[in-house]
């Protein structure tokens, strides 16, 4: 298995700095940009197709939280986190609010393209703003409580010892707190995207 972290030349931890992982990815992506080889012969410029296409893969996978904790469980692990299809309880009111505003968007939208008049036109461009309001205020939860979980990251991050030698037993606390803040960003993700799908629908 490919590490990322070492691909970028990076240090393996729970979290980085987005600002200095996207310089970093510039600066190496640049030395092995295609570009600079395009005199060279076939292989090498193989070579550096595979490295510059390797460099974004890495790079794309680090900057999002839940993709580099994803990465970096399996790495520390040498297994990925097993699918878990079972909302947490603490998670399931969340749960139900997204469902039930996007399923009501849903049974508005055919509604809403199927007004042709310019008169009928005007009281649905309302409905729509009043829905899509609800979805910005609710996504405006959801991102604050992304926040609050990046923050709890960082926090981790402070106290990430990568030595080997350390507490096997804090080690393995981490580590699980880290899964259960990977399914955490995911599930976040997972309604940020639905929701985002309907503001894009609503504003047609």
């Amino acid at each position: 298995m490919t590490d990322f972290f070492a691909l970028l030349d990076l240090p393996r931890r729970p979290w980085l700095d987005p600002d200095s992982l996207k310089q970093k990815f510039l600066r190496l992506s640049a030395e092995v940009h295609p570009d600079r080889v395009h005199n060279a012969g076939g292989p090498e410029k193989l070579a550096a197709q595979d490295r510059y296409t390797g460099l974004n893969t890495a790079y794309n996978c680090l900057r999002e939280p839940k993709e580099r904790l994803l990465h970096l469980l399996e790495l520390e692990r040498g297994t990925k986190p097993k699918d878990v299809q079972n909302i947490p309880p603490d998670l399931m009111n969340v749960f139900l609010e997204v469902s039930q505003l996007c399923r009501e968007i849903d049974e508005f939208l055919p509604e809403k393209v199927a007004v042709t008049s310019p008169l009928l036109k005007v009281p649905m461009f309302e409905r729509s703003q009043a829905w899509a309001d609800k979805l910005m205020a609710l996504q405006k939860r959801i991102n604050s409580w992304r926040e609050e979980l990046i923050a709890e990251l960082k926090a981790i991050d402070e106290r990430w010892n990568p030595d080997e030698n350390a507490a096997q037993l804090n080690r393995a606390a981490t580590l699980q707190r880290l899964e259960e803040l990977y399914r955490l960003f995911s599930y976040l993700a997972r309604w940020s995207n639905q929701m985002q799908e309907r503001l894009v629908q609503l504003s047609f």
